[in-house]
């Protein structure tokens, strides 16, 4: 015999009636009803004389109380119980979290003890903090951390803490299983906070700490770079050019908000339009019409499972195994050569939105082994240019025809001049050749999606 269904209605308090639904709860009292959304609700708790409801509503924390009597408790527990695994589904509850601060970080240590932590702990997150006293600090935690002793890695900061996160784990004896195993995941507090927009759709503090508790772990893929003799991976993009030195050399006017990637290009491009290089690339798929189908296509399945990554590079073992080499072989046969004489804009990404209101990549998926790669030349003009600056952040980029979109596994970037700047995650990299090449669905994420970003 099949034990009996959970209740899903409840009386409590003489005259509440709690009645649950697949994604909200309705509350009903005096004649009146309003419905708490299952997403938003972080806890609920039955004691002798009550029952206690936690729930996040916007970016705040609210709790309600309703008395129950004797002959109401046990039916209340049940229901209790009913409610939270409707509320969690398949996320895991009572996370483990190892919090991480970059204190220098505008307003970090204030935004997560004020907004973010009491959520974590309304929800009985087992978590502790830890703020970074100097640049590589987040990444030494990493790769020191226990892997058995925490679910997920939060970073309080922009995209620069995740991508130490990321590379302290690669750095380790046992990389793969470790990138494999821990999480990472991010509480919005710098200017672009790509990973908060992709994952989580918000660069609200208290949306992400929900997202959060309620986030489910997803595969991402992970870009080893390889630049003399540094192996460094990207967890988002790379970029030489225009944005690329609208983005590093406008650092110091983060106060403009959303104007200084504007601000930016349009002080580039007055200066230098041409950043001449050789580019050389594994392309998968090179026509817009054939990306934007298979985009639509692969966006709800999913793409890469913990067996496959198992069977490819070898849990536990030592660092992460290059299919192409590092950049100082042989360029492939294989691969396609194009000349970048003239290249304007190089930008390489393995996320769509690549900053707040700027989705340059609306077909990227985050574990199907293929990073997203933008190209521009100078001769699409200051017209043209201009054009580019409004409508790429749109997601428009298959719109714009001096715009060449590819979907590659590897590629090559060589600068023939010997000053300028190469972006890698939003950090400042050597300007020299380098190579990087996908490590398909190594890395972890936490996000409120399944298997695409929020675009």
């Amino acid at each position: 015999m099949s034990p009996p269904e959970p209740p899903t209605t409840l009386k409590v308090d003489k005259s509440v009636t709690l009645s649950l639904d697949d994604e909200f709860v309705t509350v009903t009292e005096h004649q009146s009803n309003y419905k708490l959304d299952h997403y938003g609700i972080i806890n609920a708790a039955v004691t002798p004389t009550s029952l206690t409801i936690t729930y996040v509503d916007g970016n705040e924390l609210e709790i309600i109380h309703y008395r129950v009597r004797p002959e109401e408790h046990v039916q209340a527990t049940t229901w209790t119980q009913h409610l939270l695994t409707r509320a969690y589904r398949h996320a895991q509850p009572f996370k483990r979290l190892k919090v991480i601060i970059n204190p220098f970080c505008s307003g970090a240590v204030r935004k997560f003890r004020t907004l973010a932590a009491p959520i974590l702990a309304a929800a009985h997150c087992h978590f502790d903090v830890e703020e970074t006293r100097y640049k590589g600090h987040a990444s030494e935690i990493a790769e020191q951390i226990d892997l058995d002793a925490y679910d997920a890695i939060v970073c309080c900061s922009g995209d620069g803490l995740p991508h130490e996160a990321f590379n302290g784990l690669a750095r380790r004896p046992d990389a793969v299983k470790a990138l494999a195993t821990m999480a990472v995941a991010m509480i919005p507090c710098g200017s672009g906070n790509a990973m908060a927009w992709n994952l989580f759709g918000t660069d609200d503090v208290a949306q992400a700490a929900l997202a959060i508790v309620k986030g489910v772990t997803m595969p991402l893929d992970l870009l080893s770079i390889t630049q003399g003799d540094r192996h460094t991976v990207s967890f988002l993009s790379q970029s030489l050019g225009v944005l690329a030195d609208s983005d590093l050399k406008t650092e110091h006017l983060r106060w403009m908000g959303d104007h200084r990637f504007i601000y930016g290009v349009l002080t580039t491009i007055a200066q230098r339009t041409a950043y001449p290089c050789e580019l050389a690339f594994k392309t998968v798929m090179g026509d817009k019409v054939e990306i934007q189908e298979y985009y639509e296509r692969a966006r709800g399945q999913s793409l890469a499972s913990p067996d496959m990554l198992t069977e490819e590079s070898g849990t536990g073992s030592s660092g992460l195994p290059l299919k192409y080499g590092t950049v100082r072989a042989d360029i492939p046969e294989d691969w396609e050569v194009v000349s970048g004489e003239g290249l304007s804009s190089f930008y390489a990404s393995n996320m769509a939105i690549v900053a707040k209101d700027t989705n340059f990549f609306p077909a990227a998926l985050p574990s199907d082994g293929l990073l997203d790669v933008m190209t521009v030349f100078d001769t699409i003009g200051i017209v043209g240019a201009l054009d580019a600056t409004v409508k790429l952040p749109q997601g428009k980029c298959f719109e714009l025809g001096d715009v060449h979109m590819r979907k590659v596994s590897a590629y090559r970037l060589t600068p023939k001049e010997k000053e300028g700047c190469i972006s890698v995650d939003g950090e400042w990299y050597p300007f020299e050749a380098f190579q990087v090449e996908v490590h398909q669905g190594l890395g972890r994420v936490l996000t409120n999606l399944r298997h695409a970003y929020h675009v």
